[in-house]
Formats: C-alpha cells, structure tokens, sequence
C-alpha cells in the first residue's frame, strides 16, 4: 500500500456504485491512470467538483490491494473556467481529451503529451485568443510525438520536391503531401499545407495569437482526419469542432 503524488488532467469519468466514480486522468509522471473517487457523487463531498473533465490537477493517490487506485487527495491547478463558459471552447476542449485519451496508455508515462495537453488547454481558456487553431494544431503536433510527422516538402509517394512538381493531395496512410501524379487522400491547397508547415515548424505561437487564416476550416479537416487516421477511429468531439459527419 503506497501513497504517491502526481498532476494530471481529467479525462472523462462513469459512475461506480452508487457514490463514487471512476476519474481517467492524463498524468505526468504515470501516463493514464484510473482511480476511484469515492463519494463525489453526494451533494456533501468535499472535492467532487474538482474531479470534472477538463480540470488540471495536483492529486495524492492511494494505491491499496485493487487494480484502483483511490483518490485521497485533489488540488485545482487550473480550472479552465473560461473554457467551461464557452459551449465552442468546450467543445474544442473535449476534441483535446478525446484524442488525448485515445494516444495515452496506463503504465506508459508521456509527459511530452501531458505539457502539451496542459499548454493546449491554457492557450484555448486565454480569452484574447480565437480558438479555432488550437485543436487543429494539437493534432498536428501530437502526431510528431508519436513518430508519425507527415511529409509537407516533398510527395510522400515518389519523393519529388516541392520545388519541382505540385502538391495538390494529403494522405496520412502515404506519408504526408502527394503530388498530382501520384494524389490520393483529401485535396489540399497551398496555402493550408503552407499552414500546417508553419504548425510543425515553429510558427504555432504567432499563428495562435493571430486571427484564423482564411483555410481554418480546411487545416482543421485535415487535422481531425490525420489523427483518426494514426488512431484508426473516429472521433466524435473532434469531428463536431470542424462540422465532419
């Protein structure tokens, strides 16, 4: 029987019994893990609200004899309360622990993704930012961590340059960007791939900060599409953020 400490965002959470819920949490030092909350449900439990989706928090965990652990202590680091506020940032919110949900593994720490997931979440609660880009942009940036960065200077199939032939198509099953010759997968036009590049080269900061880019929408299709593709499933927050059926 062992007491640990750890941060971690909430996930998403289901009943158990008739007081407690089980809290999937994306944590830093552990990769997911499911603990048990034991009287959240009732109207007198004192950190029931602390243990909702989206919330960031400091947690002390009690593990005893079962797989479960059990939450002993919670603290709010962030409550993302503007998120919370906003049916689209909450939405968008969700498209994040979504995916999150679906990458991370019990057992698996990925503080990468955690610092990722928390910046994401910050960036999309700041309230002088729009917050179209940043799911498409999460997506885009969790498929690098996961070793699957797509191709955008060259066609992912036969491997002329982007000096030499036109890319006109994006197929994540083929690498990244594809040129007339050898297209498949989605259209895409240059500036959304001129988008994307800016995403995975370092230019998020400055394309957060300022107004969408007319091809918003077509980046953020392509992103939900790209991470449904490395996950093979679909995702329903991340496809009601971009109006994907």
């Amino acid at each position: 029987m062992t007491l640990s400490h750890d941060r971690g965002v909430v996930l998403r959470t289901y009943r158990l019994g008739e007081a407690d819920r089980i809290v999937v949490i994306a944590t830093e030092a552990r990769g997911k893990v499911r603990a048990v909350a034991k009287g959240v449900r009732r109207t007198a439990s004192k950190f029931g609200a602390r243990l909702e989706p989206l919330s960031h928090v400091n947690l002390l965990l009690w593990q005893g004899r079962s797989d479960l652990e059990i939450v002993n202590q919670v603290e709010v680091l962030d409550h993302f309360r503007t998120v919370r506020e906003d049916l689209d940032r909450m939405t968008r919110g969700l498209s994040l622990l979504e995916v999150t949900d679906q990458l991370s593994q019990e057992g698996h720490p990925d503080p990468a993704l955690y610092r990722m997931l928390v910046g994401a979440l910050r960036a999309l609660a700041d309230p002088a930012r729009d917050p179209t880009m940043v799911a498409p942009a999460f997506f885009l940036k969790a498929l690098v961590l996961e070793g699957a960065e797509p191709v955008l200077d060259a066609c992912a199939s036969c491997g002329e340059g982007a000096d030499v032939v036109d890319l006109v198509a994006f197929d994540l099953a083929q690498g990244g960007a594809l040129c007339r010759s050898c297209r498949r997968g989605r259209p895409v036009s240059p500036e959304a791939l001129a988008v994307v590049r800016g995403v995975l080269g370092g230019a998020l900061g400055p394309l957060l900060a300022a107004p969408p880019p007319p091809c918003a929408g077509e980046v953020a299709s392509l992103a939900t599409e790209a991470i449904e593709a490395h996950l093979d499933r679909r995702l329903r927050a991340a496809r009601s953020t971009v109006g994907l059926s």
